[in-house]
This record gives C-alpha cells, structure tokens and sequence, in this order.
C-alpha cells in the first residue's frame, strides 16, 4: 500500500508540472530563455545523477554484472532512440520557436502522451525497486518535465490553440503518467524480475534523454559565453549533487 501511495503521488506531483507552461507568458524571450537553460542543466545533472548514483548500482546489485545487465542498458538507450525516431517525441525546449508549424502540434500531444505513460511506468517501477529510489527518478524526471513542459506549451501556443486549451491538453497528456504507473504497479506484483529489468533500461533512456536531447541544446550558438558556460556547469554538478544527497534516505 506504501508503494501504491507513494507512486501514485508522485506521478499525481509530475502531471501537475504540466501547468508551469503558463509562467512562460509572464517572462520576456530573453530571461525565459535563461531561465529555460538553467533547468535544462539541471535536468543534465540530475537524470546523470539517477541513472549513475542510484539505477545503475541498483542494477548490477541486483542483476549482477553479467552481459544481460548491460543489454539492458543498451536497450534503454535504442528504445529511447525509437520512440523519438518513429513517434516523433522530442524534448522541445523551445516556447519561443516559430518553427513549429500545426501539424506538429497533434504529434506533440501523442508524443508527450507516451512519454509521459513512460515515465509514470518508470516511476512506479522505481518505487517497487525502493522507496528511496522511487524519490530519486521522480525527482530526475521532474527535472526534465519542467523544462521540456515550458517547450511543449510554446509549442501548442504557437501552433494556433488557445492559452486555456494548451493547459488543458498538457495536463490531460500529462496524466498518462498515472496509468503508467498503475500498469507498473499491476504487472511488476505478478511478473518476475519486472522491476529488475526495467531499472536498467530506465537508466538507459536517462542517459539517452540527458547526453542526446539535453546537452546539445547547451552547446547551441557559435560564440561561447564564459559566465553562462559556468552557470550551466554548476547547474549540472547541482542536479548530480541533489541526487548525492538522496543516497542517505536509503
């Protein structure tokens, strides 16, 4: 019953980010930008941190370090890959972008709707392996909610739907995350070796998400600025700090 409570709130806590998206109207361009780079690098730190400090290790406690362990791995890894290739899930960072025309607009709510199935799946897997590490990736994927959330709400925005109606098809898009974590919940009660096989290829999709997604939107632009370059590092070291801390719930 802990497990179930714990998972089903969080994922509840992860659907609510969904609204942030609003914020973004009350910031100019430039400072939204800032502050959207910021987060991003802080999303870096923190998937690094879970997938590297509390999945992995979990991982290999558990499944040994056998070659399968590593398939996992991989498999995170390509599984991610598939889903942005053929469903077209990106991490749009961008609520400002005139590059998004209408019909991206249906594939991002389809696309943000499994992702979001994903990570409740993810996140209730998670706590069936731990409660400490249940806390861990949902903090990683809120992280990396909060940012791509401002995005995806430019993206509608920009698209041609109204403020109420964007709000309103993120959140709906963004409670998906509840039926993941119920399937989770459900089939790693009665499947063996469901959580065990998940953790890894959690880990997988997080490196995936942080080194492929993330990182190069942190390298955009010709010139390199000293003080913003430093201000993402420490905003990375950061995320991986806030996950170095969760080690002593454990």
């Amino acid at each position: 019953m802990k497990v179930w409570i714990y998972s089903i709130g969080s994922v509840i806590l992860v659907s609510l980010i969904s609204l942030i998206g609003v914020v973004s109207l009350t910031l100019n361009k430039e400072r939204l930008q800032r502050i959207t780079l910021f987060l991003v690098s802080f999303a870096v730190g923190g998937l690094f941190g879970d997938a590297f400090i509390h999945l992995l290790p979990e991982s290999f406690e558990k499944l040994g370090t056998r070659l399968s362990t590593s398939l996992y791995i991989i498999a995170g890894v390509l599984i991610f890959f598939i889903i942005e290739k053929f469903i077209r899930w990106r991490h749009c960072h961008a609520p400002s972008s005139t590059e998004h025309m209408h019909p991206v607009v249906a594939l991002n709510i389809i696309g943000d709707g499994v992702h979001n199935l994903i990570d409740g799946m993810i996140i209730g897997a998670s706590f069936l392996a731990s409660v400490p590490i249940g806390i861990a990736t949902t903090l990683a994927v809120i992280m990396h909610e909060i940012p791509q959330e401002i995005g995806d709400f430019g993206v509608l925005i920009h698209g041609g739907i109204s403020v109420k109606r964007a709000l309103w098809l993120n959140f709906l898009s963004a409670l998906l995350a509840v039926a993941g974590a119920v399937i989770s919940l459900l089939i790693g009660q009665h499947l063996k070796d469901y959580t065990l096989i998940l953790m890894p290829i959690t880990a997988g999709g997080f490196l995936y998400i942080a080194g492929s997604d993330l990182i190069p939107e942190l390298q955009q632009g010709c010139q390199v600025k000293i003080g913003e370059a430093i201000g993402q590092f420490i905003a990375i070291v950061l995320g991986i700090l806030v996950m170095s801390l969760l080690v002593f719930l454990e």
